[in-house]
């Protein structure tokens, strides 16, 4: 057993270097990890325990605190999922003798339906920005790119100028797994996309130098965050009542496609997914829109 609290930390960083080497995950996803583990850690101090002397018992009374704080089934089965990977490792590398996680089993979740837009919510989203001004011209370029590609957020701020091939009506990305593929893009955001490129990106940067498709006034990428803001301050502009993220226009994309013939499958090469469970609950976004429109003009719905 590890008992020093500096050997802690230091297992903890290098299982994080093995997550980011072995599975190729996103800064985000790591970060993510950490903070559980940090928690955790935190919590097991005030019992006067460590992560490499954690039980199964302190796993269940952490996550049954985590539920009498109203912390979501969904955010605790994340949490042990870290947890898990954490302590896996952990006995693989002979740094444990047992696993605490191993017997128990992650909450019960549902699978909620993702927030989407209607078609004329986009139409409105995408009119929101003042393009009379370069920031509000690159705005309403992110937006077209997102919604004619289904792009995930952190590809589209961090894209390239060499990741877009105006020829052939295609960007190239980097998903999730450090896995290319490469998207159509629509002949509409292709125009967007190409005026911002040759004219207001240039008044953006004025003398600055920068690869970004994207950038701001001080010459660098827009952050993810940034780009949260920009969407809900013309989600508020284009009237959208419900609450939005830049996750979905990405939504919207993929229903849109099935709702207009799509087959699931090439959504799901678009989208980057690995497994087709995960493109699927688009297919039941798309079934409760039928059941929506028959309620409200069938005579008998």
């Amino acid at each position: 057993m590890v008992t020093s609290k500096q050997n802690q930390l230091d297992q903890v960083g290098v299982f994080l270097d093995a997550l980011w080497v072995e599975y190729g995950l996103s800064e985000h996803t790591v970060a993510a990890y950490r903070s559980d583990l940090n928690q955790f850690s935190i919590w097991l101090k005030k019992q006067d325990k460590t992560l490499h002397r954690a039980h199964s018992s302190d796993v269940s009374a952490y996550l049954a605190e985590r539920l009498s704080r109203g912390i979501s089934a969904r955010s605790s089965a994340r949490f042990l999922s870290s947890l898990k990977r954490f302590y896996v490792y952990g006995v693989r590398e002979g740094q444990l003798t047992e696993d605490p996680t191993a017997m128990i089993d992650a909450p019960k979740l549902g699978r909620p339906l993702p927030v989407t837009l209607s078609e004329k919510d986009v139409e409105n989203l995408l009119q929101a920005p003042d393009v009379n001004t370069a920031l509000g011209f690159r705005d309403r370029a992110m937006l077209e790119l997102l919604y004619a590609t289904g792009l995930r957020v952190s590809e589209l701020v961090g894209l390239t100028l060499s990741q877009i091939n105006f020829r052939q009506g295609l960007v190239r990305v980097t998903g999730k797994g450090n896995k290319d593929r490469l998207v159509p893009v629509g002949e509409e955001a292709l125009i967007w996309l190409q005026d911002f490129i040759t004219d207001k990106r240039l008044q953006i940067l004025g003398q600055k130098k920068t690869d970004s498709v994207f950038p701001t006034t001080r010459g660098t990428s827009m952050t993810r965050q940034a780009f949260w803001h920009v969407i809900k301050r013309y989600a508020g502009l284009a009237g959208i009542q419900q609450v939005i993220s830049p996750h979905s226009l990405r939504h919207a994309f993929a229903t849109h496609l099935l709702n207009h013939g799509a087959d699931l499958r090439v959504v799901q090469l678009l989208l980057g997914h690995s497994d087709l469970s995960t493109t699927q609950i688009y297919t039941h976004i798309a079934r409760e829109r039928l059941k929506d429109i028959h309620t409200k003009f069938h005579p008998r719905g």
